[in-house]
């Protein structure tokens, strides 16, 4: 059967001429309007090259991008409730903490705050609900039976720490449409959703700043040493500086905050003398990104703090993999949910989940598995893209690790096949114009939380992001090269 397919919201192809005229206005376009990251391969602080794009907004059923933000402060609360169950977490984590240096040590350093006394218990939770359009119908290989290019949407994963796109999302739709007026087609503007992520994200950072309740204190990012997706990145914190000017704003690598940061006797953070209010670690931190006991133990520092974290640790070992599978095992979600039609909405969203333990059920998941790679993902416990197992490849893994307690640190999720849709991918440094492609979308929903264990202050939904890539692609992350920036053409199927 052939995958079913979405219509684009032009007919195609553009006209050659007048598709080289308005690729070569909107690369000006992205540039002078932040929709640009620096070049990996010739690294230069001062220079910016486009992010790549998507030509025209990608098709989206209106009804299903209603019901995901209609979702999302759900999704919120149901974290919220995860990160605050320590019985939960442990018992969920134990066999990945053996196998899974990053997350043990994550993990320890939960434990000892806990041991030492919690100094802040209000958390800042900005979370992202990514989601694909399926095609197939539950348990078959065909086409949904209401005749329709989409069956539902699950969720491919709940971000508590990549996060980003705040503002890469909402100016996706901002380009896009700038594309549709060139190319006479303004009228279709009206069929994306207004998308306000940039200010509802920064919002979040302000709410928690206001609770933390001390005028002199700071905020501070925590960025990567070297900072290539920069664009989405600054725009924080100038909408922000633009916003609230009372507010301070640093950014300082995890081995500058060891070396420039202590803790009082209040156990605030100090950082230049002043208390540091909110600590917002940015997206793209994978392991690989702490090599030294210096990184962890400043970590460790800012989280005894008295500092809102966003996330703090329980928040991010809440969002591991592993959790995310244990939440789609029978009678869990009731556990946080209770019974009932939400909990309901909320596991029908889930694909296909499964543990790879030493278990009755994680043997039965690696024979699924090995019998039929194709149709799984095979994902470890780090957030960020570009480390999931696909196919062929799956197949090996498992008969690598199938002895090995390695296996524990994977889950098993049931590979997604959402409808293609043709368009155009703009990308720096290639051809003009480039080719017509079959391309796939993966749509982010943004949540903003904040709370106690026992009190929520803020519950929302506050926009979204649409990350496109060839059909053909297993990954899509638009920093790591290999997806595009997009945004959503509702259509009313």
């Amino acid at each position: 059967m052939s995958q079913s397919r979405l219509k684009s919201c032009i007919p195609l192809p553009i006209d050659h001429k007048i598709l080289v005229s308005v690729i070569e206005k909107a690369k000006d376009w992205a540039l002078m309007h932040g929709v640009g990251m620096r070049d990996k391969k010739h690294f230069n602080k001062d220079v910016i090259q486009i992010a790549p794009f998507v030509l025209l907004p990608s098709p989206f059923p209106r009804t299903e991008f209603n019901k995901a933000v209609e979702l999302q402060p759900i999704l919120n609360e149901l974290m919220h409730k995860v990160a605050h169950d320590d019985e939960f977490l442990e018992k969920t984590l134990q066999n990945a903490l053996q196998v899974d240096e990053f997350t043990a040590n994550l993990f320890d350093i939960w434990v000892k705050v806990r041991e030492e006394g919690i100094t802040q218990p209000i958390s800042l939770g900005m979370l992202r609900s990514d989601i694909m359009l399926e095609s197939r119908c539950p348990h078959t290989e065909n086409q949904c039976a209401k005749h329709t290019p989409y069956c539902s949407w699950k969720q491919v994963e709940i971000n508590s720490i990549a996060s980003g796109f705040g503002h890469l999302g909402p100016v996706s739709k901002d380009i896009q449409s700038y594309i549709l007026r060139q190319l006479g087609h303004g009228d279709l503007i009206k069929n994306m959703p207004e998308n306000r992520a940039l200010s509802g994200l920064c919002t979040g950072i302000t709410d928690a700043y206001d609770l933390f309740g001390v005028p002199s204190a700071v905020v501070l990012f925590v960025v990567e040493e070297v900072s290539y997706n920069i664009c989405d990145q600054r725009f924080h914190e100038f909408e922000i500086s633009e916003k609230r000017p009372d507010i301070m704003i640093y950014r300082k690598t995890l081995n500058e905050i060891y070396e420039e940061t202590r803790l009082n006797e209040k156990k605030q953070l100090i950082l230049e003398d002043r208390p540091v209010a909110v600590v917002y670690y940015r997206s793209g931190y994978e392991p690989a990104q702490y090599p030294t006991s210096k990184e962890w133990d400043a970590r460790l520092r800012v989280e005894k703090s008295s500092a809102i974290k966003c996330p703090s640790i329980h928040y991010q070992l809440a969002g591991t993999k592993k959790v995310q599978q244990a939440l789609a095992a029978p009678g869990v979600l009731e556990k946080f949910m209770g019974a009932g039609a939400t909990t309901g909405r909320v596991r029908d969203i889930f694909a296909g989940l499964y543990s790879l333990d030493f278990d009755e059920n994680g043997e039965r998941a690696v024979d699924m598995a090995l019998a039929d790679a194709e149709r799984f993902v095979l994902k470890p416990q780090r957030e960020g893209g570009g480390n999931n197992v696909y196919g062929a490849d799956i197949r090996d893994a498992l008969l690598r690790m199938r002895h090995s307690r390695e296996r524990a640190a994977y889950i098993l999720m049931e590979r997604i096949l959402p409808p293609l849709v043709a368009g155009y991918v703009v990308r720096p440094g290639a051809a003009v114009p480039p080719p017509i492609t079959d391309l796939v979308s993966e749509l982010g929903i943004f949540g903003v939380i904040i709370g106690t264990k026992d009190k929520i202050y803020c519950n929302k939904q506050v926009g979204h992001m649409l990350r496109t890539k060839l059909a053909d692609a297993n990954e899509g992350g638009v920093a790591a090269g290999l997806g595009a920036l997009d945004s959503p053409y509702l259509l009313d199927i």
